[in-house]
């Protein structure tokens, strides 16, 4: 039986993404870690420039998706529009989940990679834009949802971040909100940079100092924002408001606010972003973002098939489409006039 990449991993003691990175000549392996693989390469009889020709030359019908949490309704309103969209094209959708590891991620673009896909689709990655950049030069397709990335062979889809954090900031402080605690997500992530350089240019423009002690980070899930409205609770620090990174992290601080018996909106507004399904139907109702989660996917498919099919974009390879504030009872409050 032939080898694969990851018998040669095994071999070598490192990971299939390792592996790839020092057969497609890589920067950044070490010189020790390189003899290494290409020992076990030449031991096993393991032949992947033939492999990887053969990949291309021969379509699979077959789509690989990496997102980083299947749980999280961004994600999965993403690939509904993404799976609708290849299945009425008779593409067949293979998902994988990163958990918001790099590394993990880094393994699935690499197995995805070297098996039989005809591209990959990677929903807000955390990978370095060089490392994808670098997959793509090496003839493979991959198309990008949530971030934008400099690549001429890389069509992308996103929303803008810091657009959006910055009309929900002005938005509380419409409200007469002046202490506007932001939860965000990983800080590691580019979702979670730009929605902070949202709310930091909001204050300036407002001429408002900006507190240090008013942002927590945490992850984009309830327990995220339970946990770091929690750590804000317990600094006994004044605040009025949150703006909250996603809504499920706004979903924590419902829980904590609940356990605490801090009143919504009466004693604290709160505004999430995405618009999940149950933001209008708890109590109260979620002020929000919404981000066309559904028509992202959709969309992102069909120009990347166009460019798989004809090796080129049909018209353009970036997309930003438009996000819209949902005002609902969580901020509907003005306390100027309480």
């Amino acid at each position: 039986m032939d080898a694969k990449i990851i018998d040669v991993a095994a071999k070598a003691g490192v990971s299939p993404a390792t592996v790839s990175r020092v057969l497609n000549q890589a920067s950044g392996v070490r010189a020790k870690t390189r003899d290494k693989v290409m020992r076990a390469v030449d031991e096993l009889n393991y032949h992947p420039n033939a492999a990887a020709k053969n990949l291309r030359q021969q379509k699979t019908m077959n789509i690989g998706v990496i997102a980083q949490d299947i749980n999280n309704a961004y994600f999965t309103e993403i690939i509904k529009g993404i799976e609708n969209m290849a299945y009425a094209q008779k593409y067949r959708v293979f998902i994988c989940d990163a958990e918001n590891q790099p590394e993990k991620e880094r393994e699935y673009l690499t197995m995805l990679m070297d098996r039989t896909m005809d591209g990959v689709i990677m929903i807000t990655p955390q990978l370095p834009d060089e490392e994808i950049g670098e997959m793509a030069d090496k003839g493979y397709y991959i198309a990008v949802i949530g971030r934008h990335i400099e690549h001429a062979k890389i069509p992308c889809i996103y929303t803008d971040n810091v657009k959006f954090s910055r009309q929900v900031m002005e938005h509380l402080l419409a409200c007469g909100h002046r202490d506007i605690v932001f939860l965000n997500g990983y800080p590691e992530a580019i979702d979670s940079y730009e929605r902070l350089e949202g709310y930091l240019k909001a204050l300036k423009d407002n001429h408002i100092p900006f507190r240090p002690e008013l942002v927590e980070n945490g992850n984009f899930n309830e327990t995220g924002g339970f946990d770091a409205m929690e750590r804000l609770i317990q600094k006994q620090i004044p605040f009025t408001a949150v703006f909250a990174a996603n809504d499920e992290m706004a979903l924590g601080v419902y829980q904590a606010c609940a356990k605490h018996g801090i009143s919504i909106p009466d004693q604290l507004a709160v505004v999430g972003v995405d618009n999940n399904r149950i933001s209008k139907y708890i109590t109260p109702s979620l002020s929000t973002v919404n981000q066309p989660k559904y028509t992202m996917g959709a969309i992102i498919v069909e120009k990347f098939i166009d460019q798989m099919n004809d090796n080129q974009f049909e018209d353009k390879r970036v997309f930003v489409v438009d996000s819209e504030l949902l005002i609902r009872d969580s901020s509907n409050y003005n306390i100027k006039k309480s």
